[in-house]
């Protein structure tokens, strides 16, 4: 058997508990990419879909849990970068599709993936984006009923925008 937590070119797969609240989000746990940095120590290296109050090179303290399964332990630090995701209501609502969403904030800086078994857009927005065109993108979505976004993981800069 594999252990899970052993390496993939040079990366790990941390798993993080989830609370749940009227289904919502659609798993109990998440398991995500991250690059080993010293013992119980790792930087995330995928955006997270679920996972709240995380982002793309946050510091993670992880352990090793009865199974074998690399788990977190809570966030050592923030790197700065900001996570908001994404529920399209429909593909069709916005020129382009998904496709079109994720273009849009591609051209704005952002590092956008779709996950079409959830239905889902994750951004990761460093502090080099256009933050300001973001939000403002996000906002012009929501009120055209495109679609709903939630901002998982923002800092003072993102606020103050």
């Amino acid at each position: 058997m594999t252990n899970p937590a052993e390496e993939i070119h040079d990366r790990v797969r941390v798993e993080f508990q989830l609370e749940q609240d009227d289904g919502w989000p659609p798993v109990a746990s998440e398991r995500l990419w991250a690059v080993s940095v010293d013992t119980d120590l790792v930087r995330i290296d995928n955006v997270p879909w679920f996972v709240s109050d995380l982002a793309l090179n946050d510091l993670v303290e992880t352990r090793t849990d009865s199974r074998g399964q690399l788990v977190s332990a809570g966030k050592i630090s923030w790197s700065g970068n900001c996570t908001v995701r994404i529920i399209p209501y429909a593909a069709d609502r916005f020129p382009g599709g998904t496709q079109g969403i994720i273009d849009r904030f591609t051209a704005l800086g952002v590092q956008a993936e779709a996950n079409e078994q959830f239905g889902l857009i994750a951004l990761n927005v460093p502090s080099s984006a256009n933050i300001s065109g973001v939000k403002g993108l996000l906002a012009s979505g929501f009120e055209a009923d495109w679609w709903d976004y939630e901002e998982s993981c923002v800092g003072k800069a993102w606020e103050n925008m």
